[in-house]
């Protein structure tokens, strides 16, 4: 019997770490310290709680369908962001509003492949965009990432087939947090432009980068649209996770082809949610910047703590936006690791076998901890419980 795509793809990784803590009773002297998700777990701030409270009692449309590639106004308020942002030219007719960013990189795919095409990721790769691929009968071409777990784009170049039709990266880094330095992204654009394939580039904690100014140069390259693909998330920035508004820039031809998925999958954004993202690049300048000294706060904890980690035999591989990388000292894979650290530590986060190929061994060793909901105090916490583990 052959199964269907949907049955040959992998569960949903944090699904599945969530039933680990089903039944478990975490004390109160020991409550549970949750870094499997990288979402926000606090509400958005009440003035744009009372702005979307607004739109849904004032704005008839915001009950309504809407333009399937969005609200034309979100589309220009998110091109003059990025023009800002990256001194860059766009235009509305650049943007499309997605629901989410993983939907911006579904339509992003269906307008790149045909059934038996390729995409190579770095491993270790973001799960839902191998999900989706397998789901949509691509193959997923792991390209495992070097010396400060960076892709080398020699090794992506190798790995180009007939075949390949885009490069995915995810920068500040999904799960390993590194923020690829302007010039690797530059030299991937320069790899996929020469060899006529799609360099998307995921970068949905773009506000979170330790970096001041523009990750990158890619908005200013001549012709960028032909090659550059850039998904974004207004869901981490304004904590709108469950309203999920995301965007896709690329070239106007290329969103009329996505215009077409879109319609069918979801036939437009939801309008709250809209409306809020709109809100929000318009009057949470301050309050994002707050949000991003805050998560860097975090990081510096993680980085100044981490020595208690290392005198037990831990190695902090990857650090920044919402994640901590982290490589275990034990004998035993990190597949049955991470559950037994519910048990034992009263710690939910995923192992590193969720973001590797199968067969790969690197993942056995590794450990995403999201650590962005954790304050100085809740990172302390974590850290004494895992230099306490004796397995």
């Amino acid at each position: 019997m052959t199964l269907t795509r949907t049955a040959s793809t992998f569960a949903p990784p944090v699904m599945e770490a969530r039933r680990w803590i089903e039944g478990v009773n975490f004390p109160e002297d020991r409550p549970l310290i949750n870094v499997s998700q990288a979402a926000p777990v606090d509400p958005p701030p009440d003035a744009l709680r009372q702005a979307m409270a607004d739109a849904a009692l004032t704005k008839d449309d915001a009950h309504l369908y809407g333009p399937v590639l969005g609200m034309t106004a979100l589309r220009a308020g998110l091109s003059d962001q990025i023009n800002r942002h990256y001194d860059a030219r766009t235009t509305a007719e650049n943007i499309a509003i997605t629901s989410g960013c993983n939907q911006a990189f579904a339509a992003a795919i269906a307008t790149l492949c045909e059934e038996g095409d390729e995409v190579i990721l770095p491993t270790p790769w973001y799960f839902n965009h191998k999900m989706w691929l397998d789901m949509s009968g691509v193959a997923s071409v792991p390209l495992p990432v070097g010396n400060g777990m960076l892709p080398d784009v020699a090794a992506a170049e190798a790995l180009i087939t007939d075949r390949t039709r885009a490069i995915a990266l995810v920068t500040p880094n999904n799960p390993a947090g590194v923020e690829y330095p302007d010039k690797l992204v530059l030299d991937f654009f320069e790899l996929a432009k020469a060899r006529g394939i799609a360099l998307i580039v995921d970068e949905t904690y773009r506000d979170f980068d330790s970096r001041s100014g523009a990750p990158h140069t890619l908005f200013q390259q001549d012709g960028w649209d032909e090659t550059f693909i850039h998904l974004y998330s207004f869901s981490k920035t304004y904590r709108l996770t469950g309203h999920r508004v995301g965007a896709l820039v690329a070239s106007p031809a290329r969103l009329a082809e996505a215009e077409k998925f879109l319609d069918t999958v979801a036939i437009c954004p939801g309008q709250i949610g809209q409306y809020a993202a709109l809100w929000g690049l318009e009057n949470l300048g301050n309050w994002v910047a707050g949000e991003r000294n805050e998560i860097l706060v975090r990081r510096k904890t993680i980085t100044d703590g981490f020595p208690v980690l290392a005198d037990k035999g831990w190695e902090l591989m990857g650090l920044g936006a919402y994640f901590a990388y982290m490589k275990h000292p034990f004998d035993m894979s990190s597949a049955e690791l991470a559950p037994k650290l519910v048990q034992e530590a009263g710690i939910l986060c995923l192992p590193g076998t969720m973001f590797w190929p199968d067969d790969a061994v690197e993942g056995r060793q590794q450990l995403r901890i999201a650590f962005a909901n954790l304050d100085a105090s809740g990172i302390n916490d974590l850290y004494t419980r895992l230099s306490a583990l004796t397995l």
